[in-house]
């Protein structure tokens, strides 16, 4: 089980919940199933081959946000609507009125919702105790945010921050685009995109392939910043960091290179071993793309050292 995505929060200061009493917690807001009235419905479901709602493997902790949903398309709602109107308007000798519309279309949503099908869908969080991080696993802020506002309904309270680094994730793709190589053990892939900063949406992408010193160097002095970079940490992670401090598209190269065998492996111990060198990888990496990004601003990085 391995992150594709990394949303990083920082966990709140003197956050130290026991891991009895963390999962303790987790099972008292259970994924419950959509009643027929129910729209949405989320909750914590289990973590891996096993029924429990939290997975610890050292410092590091697993949980998953279970979000079940039905699915009315506003389609659906608008064509039965329509159907119900035209009846109602041969019944009554004349069109049905706006105020008539809205009312009927009510009702329609309200008949349809219990009938609606669920769809699940899950999002994982790695907790770093050590480090001192939330990390989801979501390419979409939505989603990330999802975990952390039902982990603030859970506990009570739940105060994670993003981070804030002393260099902007913007300005350091900028000046490792231009100087051709990236900080620390950092080096630069063929992902690239530039926007224009004067708001007119204009973007240049290069995926797969590098554009040219002479050419990145032209982009940069003729206003475009840089949006999003491949990067690879140590030749063994491969990620797209964006301006927003988000790594996407995560690759887990030396893994890829030696997944051949295991499958007598117990699926128990298999998660323990995946879930051991995902965090242990991605916990170092963190550590370097901050120290890359010139540490964190200050305040921000004593949450850490505590």
């Amino acid at each position: 089980m391995f992150f594709r995505n990394l949303r990083l929060y920082r966990l709140p200061a003197g956050w130290d919940i026991p891991a009895a009493e963390f999962e303790g917690q987790l099972e008292a807001r259970p994924l419950p199933p959509c009643g027929p009235f129910d729209m949405l419905t989320r909750g914590w479901v289990a973590v891996g081959p096993t029924s429990r709602l939290l997975h610890t493997v050292g410092g590091h902790q697993l949980i998953a946000l279970g979000v079940e949903q039905k699915l009315l398309p506003a389609s659906v709602i608008r064509q039965v609507t329509a159907e119900r109107a035209a009846a109602l308007a041969a019944e009554q000798g004349f069109p049905v009125g706006r105020k008539q519309m809205r009312d009927l279309k009510l009702r329609v949503a309200d008949e349809l919702r219990p009938r609606a099908f669920a769809r699940r869908r899950v999002t994982h969080a790695w907790l770093d105790r050590t480090g001192g991080w939330l990390v989801v696993d979501a390419a979409g802020t939505g989603r990330a945010e999802e975990v952390v506002e039902t982990l603030r309904d859970t506990l009570g309270s739940f105060a994670a921050t993003l981070p804030d680094t002393a260099r902007s994730p913007r300005a350091a793709m900028g000046a490792w685009l231009a100087a051709g190589e990236a900080a620390g053990p950092f080096t630069i892939d063929e992902d690239v995109e530039l926007q224009a900063a004067d708001g007119s949406r204009a973007a240049i992408r290069h995926t797969r392939h590098a554009p040219e010193q002479a050419e990145v160097r032209r982009y940069l002095s003729g206003g475009f910043v840089v949006t999003r970079l491949g990067l690879t940490w140590n030749g063994r992670v491969s990620f797209v960091l964006n301006d927003k401090l988000q790594v996407k598209r995560v690759q887990f190269l030396e893994l890829e290179k030696s997944s051949d065998g295991a499958q007598d492996v117990d699926p128990l111990e298999q998660f323990d071993i995946d879930f051991a060198v995902m965090s242990g990888e991605l916990s170092n990496l963190i550590v370097d793309l901050m120290g890359a990004l010139g540490g964190e601003a200050a305040g921000v990085a004593d949450r850490a050292a505590a």
